[in-house]
């Protein structure tokens, strides 16, 4: 059963977890965890949308490749760089999505939101009509004990992974989400900004 969780304890305490075990997910927990999903906001209420769920390995293993190759480019390269920047990524952080990077074929569920007939759209705001419920999504997995983390650097290789997902040409994915039980970490509050840094009154930098 789904742990009970108070809505602000869950919003408070539900991190990007991507140290992640191979043990399987019953089938009734991913039906739970997308049945909450799809009940988050969309557009007009249009639903233009699918939920891909994969657990195939063969295909696990080839889109985990395009993943390793856009980590590597973007990333891993410029490890070095990237943790001598104060402001940049953390060594925890970088450690933990390096990890992600080498091992997420073996996360045993992967979720894929994706937008019917957004493939040329020129909207910037396009993930507004689905990323509310790509996030109940992750909460839901969270109040069952599973980790999750929204991630993009597959998307380079967009058009050989919709022919895998079978997906209409017109079609979008809008991110992957692997699914898994932690290996490592704790459920703890994410490490922000003070709000005092961020949030202004009727115009930027008003205090």
């Amino acid at each position: 059963m789904p742990e009970p969780l108070d809505v602000l304890e869950a919003l408070h305490s539900t991190p990007a977890r991507r140290y992640l075990s191979d043990a399987p997910i019953p089938d009734e927990i991913v039906r739970d965890i997308l049945d909450a999903a799809v009940r988050g906001p969309s557009g007009g209420n249009t639903q233009r949308w699918a939920w891909i769920v994969v657990r195939d390995p063969e295909v696990k293993a080839k889109i985990a490749e395009f993943y390793l190759e856009g980590w590597d480019k973007a990333y891993g390269v410029n490890r070095e760089k990237i943790l001598a920047d104060p402001e940049g990524m953390s060594a925890a952080s970088f450690n933990a999505a390096d990890h992600l990077a080498n091992h997420l074929a073996e996360a045993p569920v992967w979720i894929f939101p994706v937008l019917l007939g957004a493939a040329k759209s020129q909207n910037p705001r396009l993930g507004s009509s689905i990323y509310g419920a790509v996030q109940q999504l992750m909460l839901a997995a969270r109040a069952h004990g599973i980790g999750s983390t929204l991630t993009t650097l597959y998307m380079a290789h967009e058009p050989e992974v919709r022919t895998l997902l079978g997906l209409p040409d017109d079609a979008l994915t809008m991110a992957l989400i692997p699914l898994g039980y932690p290996a490592k970490g704790r459920w703890a509050q994410p490490k922000r900004r003070p709000l005092d840094e961020v949030v202004f009154f009727e115009k930027f930098k008003t205090p």
